[in-house]
């Protein structure tokens, strides 16, 4: 299992590259102002960092009981993101439609986008996070040749 610290790296570094990307995308893609993306980006990212740091944690739990390990297949990895963002999503989805002023259904619409961008992002931000900073536990299962020459620490 991973420790706090890492944890918290994971998070901020999640948090702060996702903010580069989704502010300036979600400004031009709903032709709104940078400065209101940006604060909602903001909100979110706040509630996603809170809810990152939950839901892995507890994801870890779940999947070490149930497998024996935190190590996660594509199958898991999908299933991981998936249920991130449907747990974010039914969080977010009233605060975005009351600053935004637009009915639940617009904001869902809104939302969903949002969702799915981070769907693909999550997925491949833990991906390659999990590559660059493997458990220690991941080398005796995994063959050394599935990681790339200097990413085992």
């Amino acid at each position: 299992m991973r420790k706090p610290a890492d944890r918290i790296r994971h998070m901020i570094g999640f948090e702060l590259i996702g903010l580069a990307l989704v502010t300036p995308l979600g400004a031009w893609a709903f032709a709104l102002p940078l400065h209101d993306v940006g604060l909602l980006s903001f909100v979110g990212a706040t509630l996603a960092a809170s809810w990152t740091y939950v839901y892995n944690w507890v994801f870890d739990i779940a999947l070490l009981r149930w497998k024996g390990t935190t190590l996660k297949s594509l199958p898991i990895r999908i299933l991981h993101a998936v249920l991130f963002e449907l747990g974010l999503l039914a969080a977010f989805l009233p605060l975005l439609a009351l600053y935004l002023g637009v009915s639940l259904w617009e904001a869902l619409l809104m939302d969903g986008a949002f969702a799915l961008f981070y769907l693909v992002y999550g997925f491949a931000y833990n991906w390659a996070y999990d590559r660059l900073f493997p458990l220690a536990e991941w080398r005796t299962i995994v063959p050394r040749e599935s990681f790339s020459a200097g990413q085992h620490r």
